[in-house]
């Protein structure tokens, strides 16, 4: 583990400035970057903790605001009213507006000195693990883990064809993390999923954990310490062995 600061900054995107959270480790470096993308519920201190946890790794991470245009500063609970407050400010996203916020993440992270420019990765969560893999596409991408990201296999922000025709554009490698107990993701979404990996040659690994939507986050009912403990350690190695060691 390395000491890490950690400070909210801006990211420029055109007109728009997109609040984002960062973690850095406090010395020494270049380090590879890594986007995490959060849950329907903001930057919330489940993403911000996820975000120093890596920096801890030795990586430069960044948490954009993916709610800038809808709901500056919005961060919140997992209630009822919560979730259904979250999703409906998904529902107005678009997957254009995501990667365009994503590569102004790449662009702020690359203009850091602390970051090794060509070793970016993204990890994301819940509607973020959907962001996640749709950011896969990016060529700029070598590493993405994707957690119980819901609707891959069905949609795509904003519409057209689901996220996962996509996947022929993937040229990083991509870990995959579900519960066999989401029903938001039925056990179809994924085998869907990883034929359409298979199909295209994509360096993957699919976890199914005995485990809910939402496992990994220790603030919600449905966390699962041990499928949490399992995928952290996945995560570790991705990175480890696909951005360059720091």
């Amino acid at each position: 583990m390395v000491d890490i600061e950690t400070r909210w900054v801006q990211i420029v995107n055109g007109d728009l400035l997109i609040d984002a959270y960062l973690a850095l480790p406090k010395e020494g470096g270049p380090y590879p970057g890594i986007i995490v993308f959060q849950e329907i519920f903001g930057v919330n201190h489940h993403i911000r903790d996820v975000s120093e946890r890596l920096a801890q790794e030795g990586y430069v991470v960044l948490a954009p605001a993916l709610y800038q245009r809808l709901a500056p500063g919005f961060e919140t609970d997992y209630g009822p009213a919560d979730i259904d407050l979250g999703r409906q400010y998904k529902d107005q996203t678009t997957a254009d507006e995501l990667i365009s916020d994503t590569q102004a993440a790449i662009a702020y992270l690359r203009g850091l000195g602390q970051v090794i420019n060509a070793e970016i990765g993204t990890i994301g969560f819940c509607f973020g693990g959907h962001v996640a893999y749709l950011a896969a596409t990016l060529p700029e991408i070598k590493a993405t883990a994707s957690f119980y990201g819901a609707g891959i296999a069905t949609m795509t922000p904003g519409g057209g064809l689901p996220t996962v025709s996509r996947t022929s554009e993937i040229r990083g490698s991509l870990y995959a993390f579900f519960g066999d107990q989401d029903a938001s993701i039925p056990l179809e979404h994924i085998q869907t999923i990883e034929s359409e990996l298979h199909k295209h040659g994509v360096r993957h690994h699919i976890f199914l954990y005995p485990a809910d939507h939402g496992f990994f986050c220790d603030q919600r009912q449905s966390y699962d310490p041990a499928a949490a403990k399992d995928a952290w350690e996945q995560v570790k190695t991705l990175f480890q062995s696909v951005l360059k060691a720091p």
